[in-house]
């Protein structure tokens, strides 16, 4: 007898082992048209696998989320059989869904084109057509090797080798083709839409590992219907507009060179920018009741041990060592800094919270590969604070930066934020009766502010929980920025403490908090966000006075003093060029509002109005001018 409890609670009964395809026609005929896979005891099975014990049961379609990325992976596998067909002698090796889409990484003497695209995608559709059943058969481990290895499939026959003996292997086939799989898979090639695309060609090293041999990935998109997969693209699209690299150059706010890969040569306007956020951040945090330090860049190695940093992160940090044998790292974290500062004097508990903050600059090393304009680099700036407080504060403290982080999101124009809660990871330290302590206050913290959140099961920082929140832009995509953590880890191991009210020492709650995150990507995130076209109050340049005639020169300057005076980022362009060509210029450059003058707007003391992406210009008085502009350019955050 096999009993499974279904998700309304009911539990359907089978005198012995049944597939989820016969338990989904039990329920409905409907239901077992649409069932592509199921759900046993929240693991994903293919239909025609046999349930052989009791269990929650729950059938997955196309309206479920699971669903994408199960048919993602089909079309990995009817990749990679098109491959094969077309180009005899291509060994598969990996290829997994991805975010939007899949991969499968091929070895092969000649090297694929983009021109290659029609052709595999043409015969994917062949393959589909076929409507070959993914069949899923369990192989003897060393059967498994040698039917690879005579293949001349080299790569599958190591992945083999590489599970334990006397385990059974999952193989996968769809009419000839044979694949190691874990699976699951839809019940056929015919159920896999035809809306994907193949995207781009990269290189990647076998495992990872730069000393294997370098094999071609094909990266492709697939979605549910043909309607989703043109909105993505058209969102690539747009994507690609709005790329910040671009826009940077355009707007001339930075670059990158390859004397310092992965940092930052901020450009005058870039840089009005990047310092624009930070004073933002400062007043928000000053009216929060924070106060700001500075701590050193490079610090003794000694106390990355302490911290445990060096244990966990020595892969990722910059070291150097002097004449006296002494070795220092180049920080790749605020917090041991900040809890130095904290330890100096005597901390009572009327004291706290002490929140801490830091514009701290880190360097942390990434692969090269890895590197992607202002949204992945080596060096950056956090907005870091540390917040000190009883384990009594803890949970308080936690609801005031979540409200803190969604109020500062809202003003830089980002709405949909959604939390993601991440609790303990393989890797950490301290004991697990801290962490349950730490995880009950984050999670308390969301559900009395009554946050909805996602559950990210071991992806908490060594040290402690952590939320995180992602931003969804303008066209839909989703960023990762800021961060809580709470930690009664590092207080313990750097020797932080208060006296309590009892007159003993205590440790303290130790709250890492970020909320823009790394200051560089936040400014690439808004750069895109905005295409560019930022509000008044966030552009690094908000206005250009530009004259139509030399007459009007003299009339531009006072303009330009008139605007400094109200406190507006202006300048002047007063080049023997056409209004017209300074008018395109400026709007590539993204120049929010511009101000032309000529004779007759110098003899009445008016400016003529343009706004970026408008074709019409107002005629106002200048006064009347400055009063609209400096109340539109009022720093949020005042």
């Amino acid at each position: 007898m096999v009993a499974l409890t279904l998700p309304d609670g009911s539990v359907r009964k089978f005198d012995g082992p049944v597939t989820g395809a016969m338990v989904a026609a039990d329920i409905g005929p409907g239901l077992a048209k649409a069932a592509l896979a199921v759900r046993v005891d929240g693991d994903m099975w293919d239909l025609g696998r046999s349930i052989e014990t009791d269990a929650a049961f729950s059938v997955v379609t196309g309206k479920d989320d699971d669903a994408l990325q199960l048919l993602r992976h089909d079309a990995a596998h009817v990749m990679a059989q098109a491959v094969q067909e077309l180009f005899p002698g291509t060994q598969v090796t990996i290829g997994p869904a991805i975010e939007n889409g899949f991969y499968y990484d091929f070895a092969r003497d000649e090297p694929f084109s983009s021109d290659d695209f029609e052709t595999i995608e043409a015969r994917m559709t062949e393959i589909i057509e076929r409507d070959l059943e993914f069949v899923r058969e369990i192989w003897d481990r060393d059967m498994a090797i040698d039917f690879f290895k005579s293949a001349g499939e080299d790569y599958k026959a190591e992945l083999v080798a590489a599970i334990p003996e006397g385990e059974d292997v999952s193989i996968y086939r769809q009419g000839d083709w044979t694949d190691l799989c874990r699976g699951p898979h839809l019940p056929s090639t015919g159920k896999l839409p035809k809306a994907f695309k193949l995207m781009k060609l990269a290189g990647a090293y076998w495992r990872g590992d730069s000393n294997n041999a370098m094999l071609q990935r094909i990266y492709g998109t697939a979605w549910a219907d043909a309607k989703a997969l043109k909105a993505h693209l058209l969102m690539l699209e747009e994507a690609e507009k709005r790329d910040h690299r671009r826009l940077g150059r355009e707007m001339d706010l930075f670059h990158f060179q390859e004397e310092a890969p992965g940092a930052v040569f901020w450009h005058p306007h870039g840089w009005t920018l990047f310092r624009g956020l930070i004073d933002y951040m400062r007043r928000r945090q000053d009216n929060a009741g924070y106060v700001e330090i500075s701590t050193p860049s490079v610090m003794d190695r000694g106390l990355w041990e302490l911290s445990g940093h060096w244990e966990t992160f020595r892969e990722h940090m910059y070291t150097t060592e002097t004449e006296d044998n002494r070795v220092f790292a180049l920080k790749p974290m605020n917090c041991p800094g900040g809890i130095q500062v904290f330890k100096q004097g005597i901390t009572s508990y009327r004291d706290l919270p002490m929140r801490v903050a830091e514009f701290g600059q880190v360097n942390r090393y990434e692969p090269s590969g890895a590197l992607h304009g202002l949204m992945r680099v080596r060096e950056f700036t956090q907005d870091d604070a540390h917040i000190f407080c009883t384990p009594d504060q803890m949970e308080e403290e936690c609801r005031a930066v979540v409200d803190l982080i969604l109020d500062i999101y809202a003003d830089f124009g980002f709405y949909d934020v959604a939390i993601k809660f991440s609790d303990r990871p393989e890797k950490r330290i301290g004991s697990d009766a801290i962490w349950d302590q730490l995880e009950g206050a984050l999670m308390g913290a969301l559900q009395s502010m009554g946050h909805e959140f996602t559950h990210n099961p071991g992806e908490g920082a060594f040290y402690g929980p952590k939320l995180e929140f992602v931003l969804r832009d303008a066209i839909g995509r989703d960023w990762q920025c800021g961060t809580l953590q709470v930690d009664m880890n590092l207080p313990e191991r750097l020797d932080a403490s208060y006296i309590g009210e009892d007159g003993e020492k205590h440790r303290p709650v130790m709250l890492h908090r970020a909320l823009f995150g790394s200051l560089e990507r936040f400014a690439g995130i808004l750069i895109e966000h905005y295409a560019g076209r930022f509000p008044l109050w966030l552009a690094p340049l908000q206005v250009v006075v530009a004259t139509i005639t030399e007459a009007a020169d003299d009339y531009a300057a006072e303009v330009l003093t008139a605007l400094k005076a109200a406190g507006l980022r202006a300048e002047l362009d007063v080049r023997n060029e056409k209004i017209n060509y300074k008018v395109r210029e400026h709007s590539l450059a993204k120049v929010p509002v511009m101000l032309v003058v000529g004779t007759r707007e110098a003899e009445t003391r008016d400016v003529a109005m343009r706004r970026l992406g408008g074709k019409a210009q107002e005629i106002v008085a200048l006064d009347a001018a400055l009063d609209t502009l400096n109340r539109e350019a009022r720093n949020l955050g005042q």
